[in-house]
């Protein structure tokens, strides 16, 4: 298992950056953590490392969010949060996605956690006592 730490967001880009090279390859990520963990956040570093001009904001209410990377590759950012069945992860298209060539960034992931293929790659993030954020991939 890998492990990153954010010490504070001035490095946050930076950390975005390792992580993308330790994942190549990887285009379904599932990041987890608490309320306020920094996931929607570290997406946005995520996207600016990955060159997305749009602004990049949390798909609370519209559920995915959809950008382009500067090498042309697409991004969605989902946020699951507010999805409650698996119907209604379905109804939104969400196996198109995963089935897909697309960059998968989705938050609340364990609440479509059955419809995920295999080679998802699981991200944790917890915050420790002094507020530094620590990502388990």
């Amino acid at each position: 298992m890998d492990r990153l730490v954010i010490d504070d967001l001035s490095s946050i880009d930076q950390v975005a950056k390792k992580f993308l090279d330790a994942t190549e390859g990887v285009r379904l990520f599932a990041f987890n953590g608490q309320m306020g963990a920094g996931k929607t956040t570290f997406i946005c570093a995520l996207c600016r490392v990955l060159g997305v001009d749009d602004e990049v904001s949390s798909p609370t209410f519209t559920i995915v969010n959809e950008y382009v990377a500067s090498d042309g590759r697409e991004i969605c950012h989902f946020d699951f949060y507010r999805i409650e069945s698996l119907a209604e992860a379905m109804d939104i298209g969400l196996e198109e996605y995963l089935y897909s060539d697309k960059i998968c960034f989705m938050e609340w992931s364990e609440n479509v956690e059955q419809l995920l293929p295999p080679e998802t790659l699981k991200v944790d993030i917890t915050i420790t006592a002094d507020g530094v954020r620590e990502l388990s991939f």
